[in-house]
């Protein structure tokens, strides 16, 4: 793969941040607090920089938060080390002037904007990985943009969608506009949902393999791993922090991976390039974490054996006027379960 013409795109709340919103107070504790205090999602800075490493094309972040956040988000990004070459954030004040309240809650919209008018700016030819949560539409916003560009879903479809959305009836032209205009190419390669409401992983199956979702970022590394986008000690450093900050067990990291081969996102080709590139590097390179890689890979190497090289391929069509409506409810009922959950 040439990492050179890979771009990222990635969500911050409940995808890299750890954040709540589902409650008034929650949102106005969210708004107050400083950029030290913003908690990250485990291994989700970890992974960003390494693929920062990797010198991509660009890393775009799109968030939902309000762009008078900015400067303390900004400033978290940078407290763990992040960089980035595009920031969009919602522009809510402007559009409440205008009298657009239902601007507030559309995500499909807005992200679907701000995500082709991105796309304008690049070269044609590009490979795009995207990372979003199950809190909102991630998965179908990510979806319908990647078949979008690769012209996959025509004029009509895409209006309807729109309509069923909420989205203002004068912002239609200009999402329809940028639309035509995107550079044709079948750029999507996966989608990668952090499944922060503990969704089923099934709740995202009518978006095909193209869609991952993931219980930790250990998963979409051995995911990019397969797919030439990061090398194998990168996917090491994250597991490492996973087990150094947050506790993970060999048994987990297996788990994690074994998980995903069973989901069909994964092959077992990872494992050789894991264990070469662990057998490597020096002991002390990962300090108290060496025993539990260790046991990570020991427990990996019989499990590879059942499992196919390479992972499923995709080949998925997808009825996105009647699949908005069925991610809608996915959605609220994440929301509701999380809701007696705390209760």
């Amino acid at each position: 793969m040439d990492r050179s013409r890979v771009v990222y795109r990635w969500d911050l709340d409940k995808t890299y941040l750890r954040t709540e919103f589902d409650t008034f107070k929650d949102l106005l504790k969210t708004a107050f607090e400083s950029a030290s205090q913003k908690r990250t999602v485990p291994g989700a800075a970890a992974l960003l920089r390494e693929l920062t490493a990797t010198e991509p094309l660009g890393i775009y972040i799109i968030s939902g938060s309000p762009e008078q956040l900015r400067r303390v988000l900004e400033a978290k990004l940078r407290l763990d080390g992040v960089r980035w070459d595009g920031f969009s954030l919602k522009p809510q004040l402007s559009n409440i002037l205008r009298g657009k309240f239902r601007f507030i809650k559309d995500q499909v919209g807005y992200k679907l904007s701000v995500l082709l008018e991105s796309r304008a700016s690049l070269a044609a030819e590009v490979d795009e990985y995207m990372f979003g949560d199950d809190a909102e539409a991630d998965a179908f916003i990510y979806s319908i943009y990647a078949d979008l560009v690769a012209g996959r879903v025509s004029q009509d479809v895409l209006t309807r969608v729109l309509e069923n959305a909420g989205v203002y009836e004068d912002d239609l032209p200009r999402i329809m506009r940028l639309a035509h205009e995107a550079p044709r190419f079948d750029s999507g390669r996966r989608i990668f949902i952090h499944l922060d409401r503990v969704s089923s992983p099934d709740g995202f199956a009518a978006f095909g393999r193209r869609v991952v979702p993931f219980y930790n970022y250990l998963q979409p590394a051995l995911v990019l791993l397969e797919q030439g986008a990061v090398e194998a000690p990168s996917v090491l450093r994250v597991a490492a922090e996973l087990v150094l900050g947050h506790g993970f067990t060999g048994d987990a990291l297996a788990a994690s991976y074994v998980d995903l081969a069973n989901r069909g996102h994964l092959g077992g080709g990872a494992v050789d390039a894991l264990t070469e590139a662990f057998d490597a590097i020096d002991e002390t390179h990962f300090a108290r974490t060496y025993p539990t890689l260790a046991a990570f890979l020991t427990q990996l190497e019989p499990a590879a054996r059942d499992m196919p090289e390479q992972a499923a391929p995709i080949e998925d069509e997808i009825d996105y006027v009647e699949l908005f409506a069925r991610d809608k409810l996915r959605a609220r009922l994440a929301k509701e379960r999380l809701s007696r959950r705390g209760a």
